[in-house]
């Protein structure tokens, strides 16, 4: 599917929530309309699957879209139901029933199909339960079949399901059955709904183009970055993951790249958010296997792989991107100054857990890892505790790169942010800051940055080059002259320097401009003298007589 094609099916199915959702909230139709689009995707690869493991013996209905082929073998198969079924856990690692597949429930919606609910009900509980070997319990824990806001009465609730069904199914065959467009169309989606979410979106967004920003500095070589990116991350790890799009982002880079990735982890506390990140995981092609995405709070740690008592069984990361909720406010116990992740630089204020965030992150990086975070840019100066915290991490060499982003990027802020890179492995004694926030492109809700100045920012980084009022690496007597501020304006002018005037030639110009004005001004005098008019006042501003 084209590019073009992608946004088109993005829209088409973006129109179809605006007019279908009615007066119910965009946040709540938000929960129904991806998991319709979840529950399609599973069913196409899943379908596809089938006919290559059946070959010859898959049903062909001869193109009539009401007749479902699986449905037609199982009724005709009984007895080798277990067998395919084992098969098809082996290869696509789950299994759908025929009658909770895509094709047999948009049937029922064309047709008004009484059952249509108790369907769906049966098949999500079935998704959730058994579908996959390792349990994706509370998948659809969100999606309240039984709510009002779809109507009064069951007959109301069943006939609207049955209408959004259908649009989203048209809405879906106009296009490519493509099962990797279904990803893009569920990333759009999450932007269009974000988009309308104002500050809620934050727990759930990240803007695509910032996103491209971090994924492409964790990807590059720690030690080196402009050697390019690595071939293999052995783990990646987002612990405010959101909906999952900047752990997506980062697969996608190793892909464009030609590598690979291990595991990819994720952490959630928002559970309809979380349950968003496993459906997007799975919706573009990740394996139950090949990530693992974890319910709780991180600040209060309380994924039990992450506190692994023995120091040498502790879970590290290659790669940790994040964008943690801006100066979120928590109130960390009296243990919690002697929790490993804080007790070597004190803990954040309760005010701002922006360096609680970090701290997290940069425990659990590898000594050869690169991490990306999203933060305010009060983290740069502001003084007291956070500080303490950032003079210890200058000091023992983890801030590598500060980069100041435009402000109104994000949905859920106005305000400006930075991104700070942190490494353990850290050459130079040096930071390197780089000035973006002058590089947008203003747009009706939110700026937005263009590819150049993605590329500006990543190429910058990757050579660590300097340019006048963009770019500066500074040594570290100098950050510590400056009492570890890391305001970017203390160390890159953005003053554009007034022109210099050459003064003689200045008035070389302004004598030859003067010549030709009298120049003019004879030429025109001997018209208006010919005419018997007035003329026009000379050099000396006394008006001449005509003769």
């Amino acid at each position: 599917m084209t590019e073009a094609n992608q946004k088109q099916l993005g829209n088409t199915l973006w129109k179809i929530a605006d007019d279908l959702r009615g007066a119910m909230d965009a946040d709540d139709f938000r929960d129904y309309m991806l998991s319709f689009l979840f529950l399609r995707y599973l069913s196409d690869n899943y379908e596809t699957a089938a006919r290559k493991e059946l070959g010859k013996d898959y049903p062909d209905t001869g193109g009539d879209a009401r007749k479902v082929p699986l449905e037609l073998w199982y009724a005709n198969n009984r007895d080798d139901i277990p067998e395919f079924e084992k098969q098809m856990r082996r290869k696509v690692h789950y299994v759908i029933k025929p009658e909770h597949l895509w094709s047999s429930v948009a049937n029922m919606a064309r047709t008004q199909n009484a059952e249509l609910l108790k369907t769906l009900q049966r098949g999500f509980e079935y998704i959730e339960t058994e579908s996959f070997e390792s349990t994706f319990q509370g998948l659809f824990s969100e999606i309240d079949l039984g709510s009002p806001k779809l109507g009064k009465t069951y007959a109301e609730r069943n006939a609207k399901l049955c209408t959004v069904i259908q649009k989203i199914a048209e809405g879906l065959n106009e296009f490519s059955a493509d099962v990797d467009a279904l990803g893009d169309a569920y990333e759009y989606l999450i932007g269009q709904f974000a988009a309308g979410s104002g500050k809620k979106a934050g727990e759930f967004y990240t803007p695509q183009q910032i996103s491209d920003i971090l994924s492409a500095i964790v990807t590059l070589d720690s030690h080196a970055p402009e050697a390019g990116p690595k071939k293999r991350l052995e783990s990646v790890m987002d612990f405010a993951c959101g909906s999952g799009s900047l752990l997506l982002n980062v697969r996608k880079r190793m892909s464009q790249a030609g590598g690979t990735i291990g595991r990819i982890f994720g952490q959630e506390k928002n559970i309809t958010t979380y349950n968003l990140a496993r459906m997007n995981m799975l919706l573009h092609g990740v394996k139950d296997t090949e990530f693992e995405i974890f319910h709780g709070d991180t600040l209060q740690n309380e994924w039990d792989m992450l506190r692994e008592p023995n120091p040498a069984r502790k879970p590290l990361f290659d790669a940790i991107v994040a964008n943690p909720p801006f100066s979120y406010r928590w109130t960390p116990g009296e243990s919690m100054g002697d929790d490993v992740r804080f007790k070597s630089h004190g803990l954040a204020p309760k005010s701002a857990a922006d360096f609680a965030f970090l701290l997290h992150g940069l425990h659990y990086l590898k000594d050869e890892g690169v991490m990306a975070i999203i933060l305010p840019h009060g983290v740069l100066f502001r003084g007291g505790a956070e500080e303490r915290i950032r003079t210890k991490l200058l000091e023992d060499g983890h801030i590598d790169t500060v980069i100041g982003l435009p402000a109104n990027l994000f949905y859920s802020t106005g305000i400006p942010v930075c991104i700070l890179v942190l490494k353990k492995c850290k050459k130079p004694d040096d930071v390197l800051f780089i000035n973006a926030a002058g590089d947008f492109e203003k747009g009706k809700r939110q700026n937005q940055l263009r590819p150049e100045h993605i590329a500006s920012i990543i190429n910058t980084y990757q050579h660590r080059t300097e340019a006048p009022r963009y770019s500066r690496r500074v040594e570290m007597d100098e950050i510590r002259k400056n009492d570890f501020n890391l305001n970017i304006s203390r160390y890159i002018s953005t003053a554009v320097a007034e022109e210099e005037i050459d003064l003689a030639a200045t008035s070389q110009a302004l004598l030859q401009i003067e010549k030709e004005i009298q120049r003019a001004r004879n030429t025109h005098n001997g018209f208006l003298r010919e005419l018997g008019l007035p003329l026009l006042p000379t050099g000396d501003d006394t008006p001449s007589q005509a003769s």
